[in-house]
C-alpha cells in the first residue's frame, strides 16, 4: 500500500471523528486539500499517514478562529500540522474568451498572498 493510500484511508477513517462546529464546517474542504497535497508529494503523504490524527489537525486549524478563516489559511495550518515548515501557495487564473479571439490576450494571474 502506498503512502498516499495509507494517508487517504486514515483521513477518511478519522473524518467522522471530528468534533466541534467550526471544525465540522471546514473538515470536508481541509480533507480534500490534504488529499491533493498527498497526491503531489509522497513525503507529505507519509507525514499524514504516520502523523497526528485528523481530529487533532482540525482542532489546531480551528484554534483561535473568530468568525471567519480563509480557505487558504485553513489549508496552510493543516499542512503545517502534519509537516512543520510546509508552505501552501494558491494560484487563481481567469481566462476571458472574447467574441473574436485576440492573440495578445492571455488571461489574468492573481496571487492571493498579495492581498494578505
Amino acid at each position: 500500500m502506498t503512502w498516499y493510500e495509507q494517508a487517504e484511508a486514515r483521513l477518511k477513517d478519522e473524518y467522522g471523528k471530528v468534533k466541534g462546529q467550526k471544525e465540522g464546517v471546514m473538515k470536508s474542504a481541509v480533507r480534500d486539500a490534504l488529499l491533493e497535497f498527498c497526491r503531489q508529494n509522497e513525503e507529505f503523504a507519509q507525514a499524514v499517514a504516520q502523523g497526528g490524527s485528523f481530529p487533532d489537525c482540525m482542532t489546531a486549524v480551528a484554534k483561535g478562529v473568530g468568525s471567519s478563516l480563509s480557505d487558504l489559511e485553513a489549508y496552510r495550518q493543516a499542512a503545517a500540522f502534519y509537516f512543520d515548515g510546509a508552505k501552501v501557495h494558491f494560484t487563481m487564473t481567469i481566462q476571458l474568451e472574447p467574441a473574436e479571439p485576440e492573440p495578445e490576450r492571455t488571461g489574468i494571474l492573481l496571487d492571493l498572498s498579495d492581498f494578505f
